[in-house]
């Protein structure tokens, strides 16, 4: 229940995963996307762009005299795609994506022209902390050269997608972010209206000491790996401190915390080792228990049992949630009067 999840449906799609999730016109894309996820099939056909035969610079619509060009959309549908993956366009389902892609672009458009009519102060060092931002993002520069290139787009172009996607964030922040309200009774109707969404199941927390070895090992190797987990067994029984054990024999990662696996809840941990350690009291340490991993003694240090978790620890997630379903109702509600005035040409075959 976050504000940015509405973000993998921005107009602007290739500038917001490039540049990462989190600004409030990602609800630009949501308001308008409507069949992707419900229509788009999955075939073992790659997709065939519509515009293939096309120009860059052909123009396939234009919003109150902008131009949008092909490359536009093949950009967009590119990472449409990109934030639903495996997923494939059947042939007799392109034009209708394609549809929606130059759907999506439109609104961005709109809501583009209508920020420009608002000033922002130092936009181009917003702008240059923004690339900043988004190069951080990569482990080199190199990787970021190359997502740019994947979306056949030069820096100059990227630059001005984030400055045109700030002018777009700039626009709801002033004129539609502050008549959005959530009231206390929204956020109690919420919570009372899904009970299913605020219940947390029975977890454990425990420690490990796991001894390794490969399910396909030789008889011998298993041999020697369970004679050393026995006599670590031996050793806490007889006083042994299990964090120590664990650091300086457990061959998980966990052995850095002292076998700390922190809490978990049931389906999370392989059958074996769950079984065992749901079956513990705290305190209490099991006998060698066997999985695909190879050997491991348990103790279980905590457990919580299964709870409805109390409105006031969820308060703020619920009010951000739906204070991003108002936004996003809010935004189409401006796109859709815009787009009755609005002088629009689809130029898409």
């Amino acid at each position: 229940m976050h504000l940015s999840r509405l973000s993998k449906n921005v107009s602007l799609l290739f500038v917001t995963i490039l540049l990462g999730a989190g600004s409030v016109s990602a609800v630009a894309a949501a308001s308008d996307q409507k069949v992707t996820d419900q229509k788009a099939q999955q075939v073992s056909e790659p997709v065939k762009p519509a515009e293939q035969a096309q120009a860059s610079s052909d123009v396939v619509a234009k919003v109150n005299g902008a131009a949008i060009n092909a490359m536009e959309l093949r950009r967009a549908k590119k990472v449409m795609m990109a934030g639903q993956p495996g997923m494939q366009i059947p042939p007799d389902r392109q034009k209708e994506f394609d549809q929606q892609a130059l759907s999506q672009i439109i609104s961005a458009e709109l809501l583009y022209q209508a920020g420009e009519k608002l000033k922002i102060n130092d936009i181009e060092k917003q702008v240059d902390a923004k690339l900043a931002q988004s190069k951080t993002r990569f482990p080199t520069p190199e990787d970021f050269t190359k997502a740019i290139k994947e979306l056949e787009m030069t820096e100059a172009e990227l630059r001005e997608y984030t400055r045109r996607d700030l002018i777009i964030s700039n626009f709801i922040d002033q004129t539609i972010v502050p008549k959005i309200t959530v009231t206390e009774e929204d956020i109690k109707k919420f919570y009372e209206q899904n009970p299913d969404k605020f219940n947390r199941p029975e977890s454990v927390k425990a420690s490990h000491i796991l001894i390794g070895v490969d399910a396909k090992a030789s008889v011998e190797e298993k041999k020697k790996a369970r004679d050393k987990i026995e006599k670590l067994r031996k050793d806490i029984a007889g006083g042994a401190d299990f964090a120590v054990l664990a650091k300086e024999n457990s061959t998980c990662p966990s052995s850095q915390q002292g076998g700390d696996l922190g809490f978990f809840g049931k389906g999370q941990m392989v059958p074996a080792f769950e079984q065992s350690a749901f079956s513990f009291k705290p305190g209490e340490i099991s006998d060698i228990v066997e999985t695909q991993f190879g050997f491991h003694i348990i103790k279980v240090t905590d457990k919580k049992p299964a709870e409805t978790i109390v409105l006031k620890e969820v308060r703020g997630k619920i009010e951000e949630f739906l204070k991003g379903q108002k936004i996003s109702a809010a935004v189409n509600t401006f796109l859709t009067e815009t787009k009755k005035t609005a002088k629009i040409d689809s130029l898409l075959k």
